[in-house]
């Protein structure tokens, strides 16, 4: 409140950077990121055993991944949110060249670990996935191009960010991943919308994309399967999707009982994608509803701080990394109660996976470090700026 009535507060220049990045720093959405690793590590307790016994390992072998990896994404989270917007592009168009190259490399050298989709680098000790680092350097990319292109005299950039991200959609359609595709479409959508997109044109984009599914039902056997079950009234129980509602149907309101829960014995993604079904069959609704509210805290206080952003680069970056975030998790959970055709999308920063968790801490970061609050010039001068004078 007392920054809306006053403004930004005043950043001394030469001040110690720990305490400019405490008093600057949304510590609201962090302190949700934190919450949901740690919700995450709860439910991993509960979820992964099943599969470390399975597969002959400690039982608590996923979960001290998951604790290691969510660390080294806490890391990330805390040194990129310390980093200036400028720092913050530079870092991300890197990142975007080196996932791009990963990505476009993959139907030679990845692997579909037999799910019938090549999405990974398997490294024996560990596997990466490419698409999950791609999106946030993605967004920053597309959000520098969208503001160089709203300059009077700049680049079209705007039609160049809709060149990239056809190339993007089309190498992850090839995987195919038409969760993440549909993903990055979104972020692009919505950054186009913000840049001030006509809205007929974004119904065309819209009829397109729906266009486009038609086709990919026609062509793919994978995304056939997935859409025919989805439409399916009747639904096998011996599914994930079945095992999945079932769960969540047991669960209730207050839900069955910390480890009484056992949809985890059935379902071998309730570590990862499914990771919703097992806190809503052991913790129930209530547990489910925490989970929504921490996302939307993040997504909503991300927005209403960018909306005093004045400068459009910062605001489309953060607003496509914040809407992509939360994208993200309703996609997950819209699956899990039968929404959504199945995606093999995860739930950031719940679910397990080394990629999602590290790649998921970067554009986190870089969310905060675009919504730290700033001195905003006065707007003559960022018109004055934009019309190079």
């Amino acid at each position: 409140m007392t920054e809306m009535v006053y403004g930004a507060p005043r950043v001394v220049t030469g001040d110690p950077v720990l305490p400019r990045w405490w008093r600057t720093i949304d510590k609201w959405s962090m302190c949700c990121i934190l919450g949901l690793f740690g919700i995450g590590l709860l439910l991993g307790l509960a979820s992964s055993p099943p599969l470390a016994a399975k597969n002959g390992l400690d039982p608590f072998y996923y979960v001290t991944r998951q604790g290691f990896f969510g660390v080294m994404a806490m890391i990330a989270m805390v040194g990129v949110s310390m980093m200036s917007p400028v720092m913050v592009r530079r870092m991300a168009v890197i990142g975007f060249g080196f996932a791009l190259v990963a990505l476009m490399l993959l139907p030679v050298f990845g692997t579909d670990f037999g799910k019938g989709a090549v999405r990974w680098y398997s490294f024996g000790f560990a596997s990466v996935q490419p698409s999950e680092f791609l999106k946030p350097g993605f967004v920053v990319f597309t959000a520098w191009l969208m503001a160089a292109g709203l300059s009077v005299g700049g680049p079209p950039g705007r039609m160049y960010s809709f060149v990239l991200t056809l190339v993007i959609v089309g190498f992850l359609a090839l995987q195919p991943d038409f969760g993440q595709a549909c993903l990055v479409l979104f972020a692009w959508g919505v950054m186009y919308f913000v840049a001030g997109a006509p809205m007929v044109l974004l119904l065309g984009l819209a009829g397109a994309v729906f266009a486009t599914g038609l086709f990919a039902y026609e062509a793919s056997e994978h995304f056939a399967r997935r859409i025919d079950g989805f439409l399916s009234p009747d639904l096998d129980p011996r599914t994930q999707l079945g095992y999945a509602t079932n769960a969540i149907r047991e669960g209730g309101f207050f839900g069955v009982g910390v480890g009484e829960g056992q949809v985890k014995w059935s379902l071998p993604d309730a570590h990862t994608d499914f990771i919703i079904a097992v806190a809503a069959e052991e913790y129930g609704l209530v547990c489910v509803l925490a989970i929504i509210a921490l996302y939307t805290v993040i997504v909503v206080r991300s927005l209403l701080r960018l909306l005093k952003e004045r400068d459009p680069f910062i605001r489309l970056a953060g607003t496509g990394l914040a809407c992509a975030f939360g994208i993200q998790a309703m996609i997950n959970m819209g699956v899990a109660v039968r929404l959504l055709p199945a995606k093999g999308m995860t739930l950031p920063f719940v679910s397990y996976g080394g990629s999602s968790l590290i790649a998921g801490g970067i554009a986190v970061g870089m969310l905060l470090a675009m919504t730290r609050a700033r001195p905003q010039g006065e707007i003559g001068d960022i018109l004055m700026r934009r019309m190079g004078r």
